[in-house]
């Protein structure tokens, strides 16, 4: 099976580097697990948007999926308090 590729907006990059060390590394784990499953059992699609929402720890990952080209776009990373206001 092919891989998808990875993009990470600008926007989830800078909120990457507010985040501790130790979740750091869980959440580019998992991120990098999307390479493989895009659609892990545990995800779940973002209502009236044609986004997904993963869930590490307190953190949310927010990111689209495009099945055509086999990419997947990481939009937020974020605590979970503060990602979807």
């Amino acid at each position: 099976m092919e891989s998808y590729k990875i993009l990470i907006k600008k926007s989830a990059a800078g909120e990457l580097a507010k985040i501790s060390r130790k979740d750091l590394q869980k959440i580019v784990r998992r991120v990098r697990d999307l390479e493989q499953s895009p659609r892990p059992s545990g995800c779940r699609k973002l209502s009236g948007k044609d986004r997904y929402r993963l869930r590490q720890g307190d953190y949310r990952i927010v990111y689209t999926v495009d099945d055509s080209r086999r990419i997947v776009e990481v939009y937020k990373i974020g605590n979970r308090r503060e990602i979807y206001s």
